[in-house]
């Protein structure tokens, strides 16, 4: 997908109620779980374990934490640039649910809508309702509400 480019944080409240960008792919690797695993110490089997995973997961196959899929937030929102931004923060999180499964060598991609813009000092807090979809899934993986804030 093309790069959404919003000339300034001011330039948000255009958005506002409307879906920004939709990501491009991204492949949720076996290896990028594993890694996920290392890094986390959340090595249950069902994501690491292939094997196991086949023969008594419900899924047939491993799938990808959670917590992975929902750090992959700040990679699938690049498709959106907010130029004159001196620093973006995460927030926070109102509300996260996973909703669907992962399995490893799926493709990911995430839509973007804008809730709010609301000034604050130096910048602009903005919440958005992100969507990922799991490639050939009737039904997102998450659904959350973001916090972020873009500083002048």
């Amino acid at each position: 997908m093309a790069k959404i480019v919003i000339p300034g944080i001011d330039g948000l409240k255009d958005w506002v109620g409307k879906e920004v960008a939709v990501s491009d792919w991204v492949e949720v690797s076996q290896e990028r779980i594993d890694a996920f695993a290392a890094a986390t110490g959340d090595d249950q089997w069902i994501h690491v374990d292939p094997e196991r995973a086949r023969r008594d997961s419900p899924y047939g196959t491993t799938v990808a934490h959670g917590f992975l899929t929902l750090s992959l937030l700040p990679y699938l929102i690049r498709e959106i640039e907010i130029r004159d931004v001196r620093m973006g923060i995460n927030y926070g999180l109102n509300r996260v649910r996973f909703t669907g499964p992962v399995p490893a060598g799926s493709r990911v991609r995430a839509r973007f809508r804008l809730d709010a813009a609301e000034p604050i000092e130096g910048g602009v807090q903005s919440l958005w309702t992100v969507t990922v979809e799991c490639e050939g899934h009737p039904k997102p993986a998450l659904v959350a509400e973001w916090i972020t804030r873009r500083l002048r």
